[in-house]
Formats: structure tokens, C-alpha cells, sequence
């Protein structure tokens, strides 16, 4: 490497002395660099007429293709008339429809809200319970039947009010009359995660974005917990029934129960606030 170097510098030595001795050395510089500018200058002159061209054919066939639209239009200008008309129809009679955004099997539920229980949401505010663990949504049951429920948001503060309160109060009567506790799996769920969770299939869910109720701070997952653990899995008898009894509670508080739907989701419970997810 240092031969090297001391090669080069010797080369570089000679060659300046040159150019700076004799004057044939300096002529052959210039040359060269002459030639070299030379070169690049056509170079770029030829480049410039090319893009030239290039834009010039463009805007050849640009103008073309816009008189032979203009040709076509004049021509049949009663079809094209007739064909934005059929076009704007059905955009126009979703608009002035106003109609929601439902998918089939979602249907309102017509059951009576009990008396007592609505007195009771409307006198007293229900605290949320405290927060598991992280570690308590990553064991392997959990995994196994909801893989991406650790990443879920459980912020009570995200949900609605009053739907944070009904499902608090169907928490209460499932611990004090059914012995059951139960924590909040999954509440507030951006329309990226809802997307994402749509993708994998009519197995998890049906739902694209905003059209759940979960983009509206209106749903939730729930799941009970046994000994420190969750408990998810409908294979479980104990679960199976608390599920049974959750829905009871949940109808009984004026909210709507997934496992009533087509595609069960027994821990899902959602409030349907009319004109709220109107279509998009």
C-alpha cells in the first residue's frame, strides 16, 4: 500500500513537472481538456433535441387524442348524455337516501330494557375496574383464540360514555348475581386495525373499517377470569355458560349481544346509537 502511494505521488510529481516545464506538456492539457469539454457539450446537445422531440410527439398526440374525443362527443353526444345520467343514479340515490351502513345478521334488537336497570345507569357513574397485567392477555389460551388481542386498546376512556356505563353495570350483575368477573378484552379499534383484522377473513370478522361499532367507541370484547387467568375459550363448560348468562345481561341492559348473530362472537356487546355510522 505505501509503495503504492509513493508510486502514485511520483507519477503525479512528473506529471506537473511537465506541464509546468515544458510547454508542449501544457498544449497537451488543454487539448485534452478542450476535446473532453467538446465531447460533453454534443452530449448534451444531443440529449436537449431528443427531450425536445420527446415533448413535441407528446403534445402531438395529446392534441389528436383531444380532438378525437371532441370529434367522438359531438358525434354522439345524446350517448353520452344518457350514460352520465345512468352513471350518477345510484351515487345520487345513496345520498338522498341517507340510509345506514348495515351488514346482514346485525339487525336491532327489539327486547325491553328492564326499568330498574336504566334508573340505575341514570343515578349512578360505575367506575371501570382495575387493569390486568399485560402478561395476563399473552398467555397461551389467549394467543390461541385471540392472536392480536395484546395489542388491543382496553382504555375505558375510549368508549362512550353511555355504553362504557351499561357494560359496566352488566360486569357488576355478572360478578354480584352470577359470581362471574370479567375484563374488557378489546373497546376502541382504530378503522387501520378493524381493516387488518377484516383481512384475515370472515372467521374473525365480517366487518371492514367503520363499519363496526368498535370505530365509534360503541362495542367491546369481553372475557371472564378465573383464578388470575383469562378464560376465552367456548369449550370451556364454565365459560360456555357464563357466555349464556352474559347475554341475558347484556340484552337485559339495552345492548345488543353477538352471540345472537350468524357468525357468534359471544363476548361482543355493542350500543346502537341511532346516526351514528351512517354510510359512508
Amino acid at each position: 500500500m505505501l509503495f503504492f502511494a509513493v508510486a502514485l505521488y511520483f507519477v503525479l510529481a512528473c506529471l506537473i513537472s511537465w506541464m509546468l516545464l515544458f510547454p508542449t506538456g501544457r498544449a497537451f492539457v488543454i487539448q485534452t481538456l478542450s476535446g473532453a469539454g467538446a465531447r460533453i457539450q454534443r452530449h448534451w446537445q444531443s440529449m436537449t433535441q431528443r427531450r425536445t422531440l420527446r415533448v413535441a410527439s407528446i403534445n402531438q398526440s395529446g392534441r389528436a387524442l383531444v380532438g378525437e374525443a371532441r370529434n367522438f362527443l359531438r358525434q354522439h353526444y345524446v350517448i353520452c348524455i344518457i350514460g352520465a345520467i345512468l352513471l350518477a343514479l345510484p351515487p345520487l340515490a345513496a345520498i338522498l337516501s341517507g340510509a345506514h351502513t348495515r351488514l346482514s345478521g346485525f339487525q336491532d334488537s327489539t327486547r325491553e330494557v328492564n326499568g330498574q336497570v336504566a334508573a340505575l345507569l341514570e343515578g349512578e357513574h360505575l367506575a371501570p375496574p382495575p387493569p390486568l397485567p399485560p402478561v395476563a392477555f399473552t398467555t397461551a389460551e389467549v394467543r390461541q383464540e385471540r392472536p392480536l388481542i395484546a395489542s388491543a386498546s382496553r382504555d375505558w376512556g375510549m368508549l362512550r360514555p353511555e355504553f362504557e356505563q351499561r357494560l359496566l353495570l352488566a360486569f357488576r350483575i355478572m360478578k354480584e348475581q352470577h359470581g362471574y368477573d370479567m375484563t374488557l378484552l378489546e373497546g376502541y379499534r382504530g378503522p387501520e386495525r378493524q381493516q387488518l383484522l377484516a383481512a384475515m377473513g370472515p372467521n374473525v370478522t365480517n366487518a371492514a373499517a367503520f363499519q363496526s361499532w368498535h370505530q365509534y367507541g360503541l362495542a367491546a370484547d369481553s372475557a371472564f377470569v378465573r383464578d388470575g387467568r383469562i378464560v376465552i375459550s367456548e369449550k370451556d363448560p364454565w365459560a360456555m355458560r357464563g357466555y349464556q348468562l352474559y347475554g341475558q345481561v347484556a340484552e337485559s341492559v339495552g345492548l345488543t349481544w353477538g352471540g345472537r348473530w350468524k357468525l357468534m362472537d359471544l363476548g361482543h356487546t355493542e350500543l346502537r346509537v341511532p346516526g351514528v355510522m351512517k354510510r359512508k
